[in-house]
C-alpha cells in the first residue's frame, strides 16, 4: 500500500498534464501580425519636368552652329534646322539625365498570418 500512494500521485499528475496539453492544442490560435519591409528604388521628381532648360540651351547652341553654315536663305534654313535639332537633342539629354536621379526607400507594411 505504501508503494501504491506514490504511484497514484504520479499517475494523477501525468493525466492532469496530458489534459492541459490537449486543451491547449484544441484552442484556435490568434492571428499573428508581422511587419514586412522591402527596399524600393524610386525616381526623384525633376525640378524641370518639361525639360525646358535642355530645350532652350540645345536650341540656342544648334541655332548658333547652323548659322555658321551657308549664306542667304541657306543660312536661315540652316539656323532654323540647327535650332530645331539642337532643341530636340537638348531635351533628350536632359530627359536622360533626370531618369538617372533615383534613391532607395524602405517601405514597410503589416501582414497578418
Amino acid at each position: 500500500m505504501k508503494n501504491l500512494i506514490p504511484l497514484l500521485a504520479v499517475a494523477t499528475l501525468a493525466m492532469a498534464g496530458t489534459g492541459a496539453a490537449f486543451a491547449q492544442s484544441s484552442a484556435p490560435s490568434a492571428p499573428r501580425t508581422r511587419t514586412v519591409c522591402e527596399d524600393v528604388t524610386v525616381q526623384d521628381t525633376p525640378k524641370d519636368s518639361h525639360q525646358i532648360t535642355g530645350l532652350a540651351v540645345g536650341g540656342v547652341a544648334g541655332g548658333l552652329l547652323g548659322n555658321q553654315i551657308g549664306s542667304g536663305k541657306g543660312r536661315t534654313l540652316a539656323t532654323v534646322a540647327g535650332a530645331a535639332g539642337g532643341a530636340y537633342a537638348g531635351k533628350k539629354v536632359q530627359e536622360n539625365q533626370q531618369a538617372k536621379n533615383t534613391h532607395v526607400e524602405r517601405r514597410c507594411h503589416q501582414v497578418t498570418d
